[in-house]
């Protein structure tokens, strides 16, 4: 195995920040998909504006969708920023 593999794995295993930035963006990333989609499906046009639900809802959706995926992104981000900061302390 490569050195630099080594490396990785011993400073990815000591890096508790590492861990819960990648741990919280994927719980925010699915919660916010999950209660988007709930929230989104409980949405109910009456009269002259039945015909535009369906196109609300997809809008909707996908406000949420960029939402997580901005989440997401940016506590990946975050995460790659502690392990750079680790792997300089620890090596």
């Amino acid at each position: 195995m490569p050195n630099w593999v080594i490396e990785f794995l011993y400073v990815f295993s000591l890096s508790k920040k590492t861990h819960w930035a990648l741990t919280f963006g994927v719980v925010i990333y699915f919660g916010v998909l999950v209660l988007g989609n709930y929230a989104v499906n409980g949405l109910e046009l009456k009269g002259h504006l039945k015909p535009l639900e369906d196109v609300i809802r997809d809008k909707l959706l996908y406000r949420y969708d960029k939402f997580a995926l901005l989440a997401l992104i940016s506590f990946l981000v975050l995460a790659v920023k502690n392990f750079i900061k680790d792997w300089k302390r620890l090596l």
